[in-house]
């Protein structure tokens, strides 16, 4: 081949890669429309797409790099367990991993965050961001919560390993509430010095009572009032943020609106609680006085379903970009994020929607 040959054969490569390259969206939408519940009832939830591996993000291959570079299987979201989208970033607790896996929308870029030193992740369970964008992990395993700032470097680890065992912490009020299963209690933080400032709730209440908690596995705060999810009581239990206990929600069973494995609980800002049901593999939706009014997701068979669903968070600042997932009946109020821990689809999103009038 002469130097002639070689020089256009390489503008010929150059070429096909900026051509063949281009594709950076997440996944594609599926061309069937798949909504909650279904008609004739009125929707309310529409699935919008998934996540389950790096590819997802970063476009798939074209056919001519796999020919020139080889198939790449992208990297995978392993086992999610809690999850937190903040600025346009999903950050994803990720149990096996030992780690996070951090997918930019605006840049279609997915990484896996695994600190060491000070900052070793070794069993993340759920995660959540405060103002300034420092990242808080609660690891069950190291038994303290991790702080990170916003660009992933370690500033510190709070609570007494001996005397916890964090499944969850949300940041409300300049506060950090962490749940703690090894002594059935939320503990409380001060976010400027990750001071211990009291527990929730009431110590007076003991084991049988209303307000004791079994389990207490996931939590939210929203509109001053504090919701535990009680894996070992079978309910969604509220209270007041001084730690008075005000009512639950749902009871053992396998009827609507009863729970088999309550886990990840989220508030919208109407007061609609959503709660995970690891059992039922589905989400279940109440309203401010407790009464079901519908349940999403399902044993998987396909899109939109679930499998050993873990968390679910309710985002209102990043609809843009899933805002080309809506069908052109619907507009979109906020998003829905459901983790599931096995399957092909690990993050779904899900749009609460309404019929444009």
């Amino acid at each position: 081949m002469t130097a002639h040959m070689v020089k256009c054969f390489g503008f010929l490569i150059l070429f096909l890669l900026l051509f063949t390259s281009c594709s950076t969206d997440v996944t594609k939408q599926t061309s069937e429309v798949i909504i909650y519940p279904a008609p004739p009832d009125t929707a309310r939830i529409q699935y919008l797409t998934k996540f389950s591996n790096s590819l997802d993000v970063t476009g798939k291959q074209s056919s001519f790099m796999e020919y020139v570079a080889g198939e790449e299987g992208g990297n995978p979201i392993i086992k999610p367990y809690g999850i937190k989208i903040y600025k346009g970033k999903i950050y994803i607790c990720d149990t096996i991993l030992g780690g996070l896996e951090i997918i930019d929308l605006n840049e279609h870029t997915f990484e896996y965050f695994q600190p060491k030193g000070f900052g070793t992740i070794k069993k993340p369970i759920n995660v959540d961001i405060d103002n300034n964008g420092n990242i808080y992990v609660a690891d069950a395993e190291r038994r303290e919560v991790v702080v990170f700032d916003n660009d992933l470097n370690y500033i510190n680890s709070f609570g007494n390993p001996a005397e916890l065992k964090p499944t969850d912490v949300f940041f409300y009020d300049n506060k950090l509430f962490v749940s703690n299963m090894l002594k059935h209690r939320i503990e409380v933080y001060d976010t400027g010095n990750y001071d211990h400032l009291y527990n929730l709730p009431d110590s007076n209440y003991q084991q049988g009572d209303p307000g004791f908690l079994n389990s207490p596995i996931n939590i939210c705060v929203a509109n001053n009032i504090l919701y535990v999810s009680d894996f070992g009581a079978f309910k969604i239990k509220e209270f007041t943020l001084k730690g008075e206990f005000i009512d639950s929600v749902g009871s053992y069973g396998k009827g609507l609106g009863q729970f088999v494995r309550p886990k990840g609980i989220a508030v919208d800002k109407e007061g609609k609680l959503y709660v995970v049901d690891a059992g039922f593999e589905n989400v279940q939706i109440f309203d401010k006085k407790g009464n079901l009014l519908m349940f999403f997701g399902g044993t998987y068979n396909g899109p939109g379903g679930m499998w050993l669903p873990a968390k679910v968070i309710i985002d209102y600042d990043n609809l843009k970009y899933f805002q080309k997932y809506v069908d052109d009946r619907f507009n979109l109020k906020y998003l829905i994020f459901v983790t599931n821990q096995y399957g092909p689809d690990k993050i779904n999103v899900y749009g609460y929607v309404e019929y444009k009038k």
